[in-house]
């Protein structure tokens, strides 16, 4: 089983900056992918930002540049810099670890979720 523990969240005033940070625990040796999705009340997680290695990554639209994220796989940590906050992107942010099959790995599929940590946006 693998545990994932975020950090960072905070309350920032727009324009302003936050970094978030995760650190994976236990059987991590077939994640594949990290990334961070964000949720406000009766709404569905939404994508922020995945990576493999921390080369191939993909950010969802809403990030536009303002949202970089970073994986030290060594370190198991994924990073979440975010830039030029606005009130519409406070929300719980959660990060998330894919397990996929590999060459040392059984062949299944499986998402991890940490706690969450909040980011509230300040206008």
């Amino acid at each position: 089983q693998v545990r994932l523990v975020e950090s960072g969240g905070d309350l920032v005033q727009a324009g302003g900056s936050l970094r978030l940070s995760c650190v994976a625990s236990g059987d991590t040796g077939c994640i594949a992918a990290m990334g961070w999705y964000r949720q406000t009340p009766g709404r569905e997680r939404d994508l922020v930002a995945h990576t493999t290695n921390g080369e191939n990554t993909y950010y969802g639209d809403f990030v536009k540049g303002r949202f970089t994220i970073s994986r030290d796989i060594a370190k198991n940590m994924v990073y979440l810099q975010m830039d030029s906050l606005q009130p519409e992107d406070t929300a719980v942010y959660y990060c998330n670890a894919r397990r996929t099959a590999s060459p040392h790995c059984s062949g299944y599929v499986d998402d991890y979720w940490g706690q969450g940590t909040q980011v509230t946006v300040s206008s």
